[in-house]
Parts: C-alpha cells; sequence; structure tokens
C-alpha cells in the first residue's frame, strides 16, 4: 500500500498546526488524514496544502479506521484515549508527558537512539520534551566521544511551549490589552523561573523531565543532569545554556567538528561575525543550532554550549514526524 491513514490528535493547537506543515513540506505519504479534537472545535476547518480538512469530535472517533496517530493533546486526553487507539491496532506516537517515563513505552529522538523502536510493545512511542529533546540532540555525538559525567543547563523556554493562551496573553499584554493569563504573572518583559508545576523536591515538573528523560533515551544513568526552566517572551524557539562535565578531555576545534557532522545539528559559532543562534533565527527550521562553544576554564573536561531549536518543530512535530518515516522505511507501520 502506498500512504498511510494518520490521524492527528489536538489538530488545532500549536503542535497540532505545526503537524500539518511539517506532513505537507515532508510530502510524508498519506492515504487518508483524520483531523481530531475536542467537542469545541469539532466542525472547524484546517487547511492541509491546498485542501481544507474538517476537525472532528476526538471523543467520537473509531481508531480502526486509521494506522498511525500523531498526538498533542496533554497528559490527561493522552492518558484516556491513547491506550484505546493502541489496542484498536495504530501505533501511537504521543507528545504529553504521560508515557514517557514508563519502561515499556521507547521515548525517542529518531537520530539518537531509533534502535529503540525495535522494542514497540504497546503500539505507543513517546515523543520526548522540547527541551530535553535539544539537549539530548547537543549531547549524544559528545556523550559517545567523551563520556559526560554531568550537565548543568539553564533554559529559556518561547511561550509557545505553552500553548495557544499564552500566546494570546502576551500579545494582550503588549497591545496593554485585559484578558485570560497563561501564568501567575506578566510575561511580557518578564522571565518567569517556572516552567510546569513545582514538585515537592522544589524543581518543577520541567526541570525534572530534563533530568529523567535524557537519562532514558541515552540509556545511560550514570549522566547527571540539573536544570533550571524559565520561561521568556520569545515566540521562535527555546535556548539553552548547557555546562558539561566529560569524563576525558577534549578539544574546541574536535567538539566543533563532531557536533556540526551530527546530523540534524548546525554550529552557528563565530564570535567575530557576532555568530551564534537565537530563536528569532530558528523560528521555522527543523535543525537544532549550537554555538558560544567553549572551554569552562573553572573546572577540568567542562565545557560550555548555548543550544536553540524550534520547540514545536524538532522539540515536537518534526521529531515525531520523523519517527513516523522511520516505521516507514523500516516496515514498521
Amino acid at each position: 500500500k502506498m500512504g498511510l491513514k494518520l490521524s492527528i490528535v489536538g489538530a488545532t493547537g500549536n503542535v497540532g498546526r505545526e503537524f500539518l506543515k511539517i506532513l505537507h513540506g515532508r510530502k510524508f505519504p498519506i492515504d487518508e488524514l483524520f483531523l481530531l479534537a475536542s467537542f469545541n472545535s469539532k466542525g472547524k476547518k484546517l487547511k492541509f496544502g491546498e485542501e481544507e480538512i474538517i476537525v472532528e469530535d476526538l471523543n467520537k472517533f473509531d481508531f480502526k479506521k486509521c494506522d498511525l496517530v500523531l498526538s498533542s493533546a496533554g497528559a490527561k486526553i493522552a492518558s484516556q484515549f491513547v491506550p484505546k487507539a493502541a489496542k484498536s491496532g495504530c501505533i501511537v506516537i504521543d507528545n504529553s508527558s504521560y508515557f514517557r517515563m514508563d519502561p515499556s513505552v521507547p521515548l525517542i529522538i529518531p537520530e539518537v537512539n531509533p534502535q529503540d523502536l525495535r522494542k514497540i510493545k504497546k503500539n505507543i512511542i513517546a515523543n520526548p520534551n522540547c527541551s530535553t529533546i535539544q539537549m539530548v540532540m547537543a549531547l549524544k555525538p559528545l556523550h559517545d566521544k567523551y563520556t559526560i559525567k554531568r550537565a548543568v543547563v539553564s533554559t529559556y523556554q518561547s511561550i509557545t511551549g505553552t500553548g495557544v493562551k499564552a500566546v494570546q496573553q502576551l500579545e494582550n499584554e503588549y497591545e496593554d490589552k485585559e484578558g485570560e493569563m497563561a501564568y501567575p504573572y506578566p510575561i511580557h518583559r518578564n522571565a518567569l523561573p517556572h516552567c510546569d508545576v513545582f514538585q515537592d523536591n522544589g524543581y518543577t515538573k520541567e526541570e525534572m523531565k530534563l533530568t529523567n528523560e535524557t537519562k532514558k533515551i541515552l540509556g545511560d544513568d550514570s549522566v547527571s543532569v540539573t536544570a533550571t526552566a524559565i520561561r521568556i517572551p520569545v515566540v521562535g524557539g527555546h535556548s539553552e545554556s548547557v555546562n558539561l562535565e566529560f569524563e576525558n578531555d577534549f578539544e574546541e576545534s574536535e567538539v566543533r567538528k563532531i557536533l556540526n557532522d551530527f546530523p540534524g545539528v548546525t554550529v552557528q559559532d563565530n564570535p567575530d561575525t557576532n555568530t551564534y543562534p537565537m530563536p528569532i533565527y530558528a523560528e521555522g527550521k527543523n535543525d537544532v543550532f549550537v554555538g558560544r562553544i567553549r572551554r569552562d576554564y573553572s573546572q577540568p573536561n567542562s565545557l560550555n554550549l548555548w543550544v536553540v531549536a524550534d520547540n514545536l518543530r524538532k522539540g515536537a512535530a518534526t521529531n515525531a514526524v520523523q519517527i513516523a518515516e522511520y516505521l516507514i522505511e523500516n516496515k514498521l507501520v
């Protein structure tokens, strides 16, 4: 058969709309496309290339109609429908946090751990957190070469990661209009050291995702990660300041080459010409951009990096579509 019967859950959200652009742009083989969302969005029309497709009610949809589901609808909704969809025989690539740490569900970045896709047990594949994906894309080739002992990361995250409501909040504040708040404080001209909800240990869920998901994706519990996640009034993508301590020493020139040679990573690093990654230029692109590559002179075998990516693209939709492409290429779907 030529194409797949594909459904997108959460089609009207930030990531859902990005799925449509990327699937069309990459000429993904689709026989039939179903767009699903909550009852409130039923009947809306979304563009797929030149075509307009009517959004259907997720709760009424029969998943026996499709082979593959791309889902980005939040953990609560995922917990309800993903197992049903998987039981009805389709493979679900889920972008929520719900299944990521389930030992029986592979957590995948195709450039990093595609071999784990051979271990699909429940027809469910988890797409990692956006800030984890871009960081691990930079960590993987360096870990293979020098062995990472510890990573300290501070994130500067786009409001698009919170969703449509956050984008609206920033626009309202920018125009000095009253409106619904996605955050407990204004975000315009501000930085909130608060991404996701606080846990008993004083870290937010987002910060713990960086710690736990990195170990699972690299398949190595010895890599220590500590994180501080910050929301800033930016639209184009997430930025991360990453400090790495290695087992082995390195040459900066070799680090640049290793990173630039890794698929999906682009090095932008020349202080003489003010060349470094920025979210305003990462927006709409699928690569992870790395710059400000420099030795940390405060302790041995340590390195600083600045890592930027469009969180709706490689951080979410592109990564999920790449997983789907891998499944097709390797006849796993």
